[in-house]
C-alpha cells in the first residue's frame, strides 16, 4: 500500500470523498439463502475518515493525506481546505446518521463518534393524598 502523500488538492479530496460515499451506499455482501445459494444483498457501510484516508484512497491508486494533515487542514488558515474538510465530514455524518436511524447499524459508532445518546422520556407526577374533611381517622 502506498504511503500517504500530501500532493492532493482540496477539490480532488472532496471528489474522492463522494466516490467513497457512493461505494458505501452501493456496497453489497454475499449472503447464503436457505437453499445454499449465495446472493448479493445491499448492506450500506458507515463511512469513516480513517478508512477513507488510509485504505480506500490508496486502493484507488490516488494520492492521499495522512490524518494529521487532515486535521491541520481543518484547523488551518486556508479557507478552501477548511471548507473541504467540513463538507466531507458533513456528508459522512449524514450518511452515518441515516444508516443508524433506518437500519439500526452502528449504534456504538453513533454514540461514540456522532454524539448520539439513548434518552428515555420520564414523566413525573406528584401524588396528593385524599383529604377528608369532617372525619377523623384513628
Amino acid at each position: 500500500m502506498a504511503t500517504p502523500k500530501t500532493n492532493i488538492t482540496p477539490e480532488e479530496l472532496e471528489e474522492l470523498s463522494y466516490k467513497y460515499i457512493e461505494d458505501c451506499i452501493n456496497f453489497k455482501k454475499e449472503h447464503p439463502t436457505a437453499s445454499g445459494k449465495l446472493v448479493n444483498i445491499s448492506d450500506r457501510q458507515i463511512p469513516t475518515i480513517d478508512y477513507f484516508l488510509k485504505i480506500w484512497i490508496p486502493k484507488q491508486g490516488k494520492p492521499t493525506i495522512c490524518r494529521s494533515t487532515y486535521y491541520n487542514w481543518l484547523n488551518g488558515e486556508d479557507q478552501d481546505k477548511l471548507d473541504t474538510i467540513k463538507n466531507i465530514e458533513g456528508v459522512f455524518k449524514a450518511l452515518a446518521i441515516d444508516i443508524v436511524a433506518n437500519e439500526g447499524k452502528g449504534i456504538f459508532y453513533a454514540k461514540n463518534r456522532l454524539g448520539m445518546t439513548d434518552k428515555a422520556q420520564i414523566e413525573q407526577t406528584t401524588f396528593k393524598p385524599f383529604e377528608i374533611t369532617g372525619m377523623q381517622i384513628l
